[in-house]
């Protein structure tokens, strides 16, 4: 698949992905915080389907 997260963007879905998993697994936000995966997966592996999808990218252009 073709990376179309950069920076920022991969930072956030880790950081948002992380915290949302900790919080479903200590009960605070119940069974809806492994929704978490899929901004980690997505933060981790720099490729989001839905982005690819409407033609986004937040990578830096390359020259």
């Amino acid at each position: 698949m073709k990376t179309n997260v950069g920076g920022i963007d991969k930072i956030a879905r880790i950081l948002i992905g992380a915290l949302l998993i900790v919080l479903a697994l200590t009960g605070t936000i119940g069974a809806w915080g492994w929704i978490g995966v899929i901004p980690l997966a997505t933060g981790l592996l720099n490729t989001c389907p839905l982005y690819s999808l409407l033609g986004i990218s937040t990578c830096k252009p390359r020259h």
